[in-house]
């Protein structure tokens, strides 16, 4: 990947959330705290025995083996996945209006040519990266969002990124909006029900009253026993198990045992999937990047019937591009649409695809003038995808254009509110009362995101 400039404050926003649930460094006065600050954490590790999960909400966790068992065994959910472009990725690269004579004027060095040109609007074309996206589209796949954010948008990292985490302009919120509505619609004993498939807790997914899990992958999720391998490793760990089924009226000991209970049942259900044993995927993903191999193992998840709801993860990249932003672009780009698009036919081809929805988004865009560095300064509205089979298809809010749709700072203006396509997908496609869960979500109109 090709080295570039990151603001120090974008990577404060994304290190302050690596260490969300465990407590958190002095940040900035009237910086929000991350969703998730506080959540109790209960990480299965001992001195003799380590496990690569970690559950945020542990200690509120009922009995897990039933619980388990009966979400896996029940009428098959639809599920959200979120992918996260850190950093605010540039919607004027992403989807460039090349016919717009200002384009080359405010970005001299920066314009993009070429590329499909985007059907639905005749002055966007397309960045030639993303041309899996653009067949997708073709096929009706991919529903485009060329200018969302926020009224009054904060062009910081920070703020920003947690509006969007949260689901509201509302800086003391502390739960994820898919948090919220897992609090709500989820269950006490399936911590699978929310995954971050990042490591650590991804803040959208932040609960108050049930659990959700953190992993590097389903190939990741394993035990390591000093000295003890093999069958006889096998054989203490299904011992280890049966620890969980140690009830008593002691509060910690029911914890505990629960916790126990939990990682025994994972360490069977995600057994196939341990190191190499991941079933090799119906298409050919990218090599040589963490992020398609964890959507590669995501789809064997979803095939094998897991008890999934809500996932989270970050694509390829870092999009905060301050300075030489075509060289930083384009390999990105390019790793994260063909894993997408992998994703997509991987799902189509297990017969799986009309579960699943895929939400792409960012903080925000980036300024419309290109800077003295090669790149772009921090800006407004930026461009989101949702893909998938029952996804509409279609552009969701108009492109602005630059001669009146810039603000007094020379960012893209936004057509669409983030927060009427979190309403959107919580009752179009998880059909639940999107004002149980966002703020004031009266006021926001709810776009047709599926079909």
């Amino acid at each position: 990947m090709s080295s570039r400039v990151v603001c120090d404050e974008c990577t404060r926003a994304d290190l302050f959330r690596a260490v969300a649930g465990q407590g958190l460094p002095a940040i900035e006065a009237g910086m929000p705290m991350p969703a998730g600050t506080g959540l109790t954490r209960r990480g299965f590790v001992a001195r003799s025995i380590g496990l690569a999960l970690t559950v945020y909400g542990a200690g509120r966790l009922g009995i897990f083996d039933e619980g388990i068992a009966a979400a896996a065994s029940a009428p098959q959910q639809p599920i959200l996945v979120t992918v996260f472009l850190q950093g605010g990725a540039d919607a004027l690269t992403l989807l460039s209006p090349q016919a717009d004579p200002l384009y080359r004027k405010l970005r001299p060095n920066l314009a993009v040519s070429g590329g499909t040109p985007f059907a639905e609007d005749a002055s966007l074309s397309w960045h030639p990266a993303l041309a899996p996206l653009a067949q997708l589209h073709g096929e009706g796949k991919v529903s485009v969002l060329p200018a969302v954010g926020y009224d009054h948008p904060d062009q910081s990292h920070f703020t920003s990124r947690h509006f969007w985490e949260v689901g509201a302009t509302d800086t003391r919120l502390l739960t994820g909006w898919l948090g919220r509505y897992l609090d709500v619609a989820g269950t006490k004993d399936n911590p699978l029900q929310g995954l971050s498939l990042t490591g650590s807790l991804q803040p959208a997914l932040a609960t108050a009253k049930v659990p959700v899990a953190a992993i590097d992958g389903p190939g990741e999720y394993d035990f390591w026993t000093p000295g003890v391998w093999g069958e006889v490793q096998d054989r203490m760990l299904d011992a280890i198990g049966l620890l969980g089924r140690v009830g008593g009226d002691d509060a910690a000991m029911r914890t505990a045992a629960s916790v126990t209970a939990q990682a025994a049942t994972l360490r069977k259900q995600l057994a196939p999937f341990a190191g190499d044993k991941i079933p090799a995927p119906a298409v050919p993903y990218p090599t040589g990047d963490s992020f398609p191999q964890r959507l590669q193992g995501l789809a064997a998840m979803i095939s094998a019937g897991l008890p999934l709801r809500c996932v989270a993860l970050e694509a390829t990249g870092e999009y905060d591009t301050h300075a030489s932003q075509v060289s930083a672009l384009g390999p990105a780009l390019q790793t994260t649409a063909a894993s997408l698009y992998a994703f997509q036919r991987d799902l189509e081809a297990r017969g799986v695809a009309d579960r699943v929805l895929t939400l792409v988004w960012t903080e925000f865009g980036r300024r419309a003038k290109e800077n003295g560095s090669g790149g772009t300064d921090h800006g407004a509205a930026g461009t989101g995808f949702l893909i998938g089979t029952h996804a509409a298809g279609t552009q969701v809010g108009e492109f602005p254009g630059l001669a009146g749709g810039l603000d007094e700072d020379g960012n893209l203006k936004a057509t669409s509110d983030f927060r009427g396509v979190y309403a959107a997908l919580l009752e179009q496609w998880l059909s639940f009362d999107a004002e149980r869960i966002l703020p004031h979500a009266k006021s926001f109109a709810r776009p047709t995101l599926v079909k």
